[in-house]
């Protein structure tokens, strides 16, 4: 299920997203926050992670960095200043 779920968001990535001019407010992209939210939290927690995030980009929010937390929230990650190192179950990457 992951597989599918990254392959649609590269498929957006590649085909789709270079149709629009960039308007993310956060980096990393919501695409790329999206395949790492299912590469480390798995296929359904990742998609409401990365559904939960683009819900959150709007011209309302200041926007900045935003890394996949390590543990499974749907609110803004703000503790991380860089970008944490995470530990992949086997198999998800």
């Amino acid at each position: 299920m992951q597989k599918i779920l990254i392959a649609l968001v590269r498929g957006y990535q590649r085909f789709i997203s270079p149709l629009f001019p960039p308007s993310c407010r956060y980096y990393p992209t919501c695409s790329s926050y999206m395949i790492e939210a299912i590469q480390i939290h798995g296929a359904l927690k990742g998609s409401l992670m990365g559904i939960s995030r683009i819900l959150r980009c709007h011209p309302f929010v200041k926007g900045g960095l935003d890394y996949v937390p390590r543990k499974f929230t749907l609110k803004r990650n703000k503790k991380d200043k860089i970008r944490p190192v995470y530990t992949y179950k086997k198999g998800k990457r």
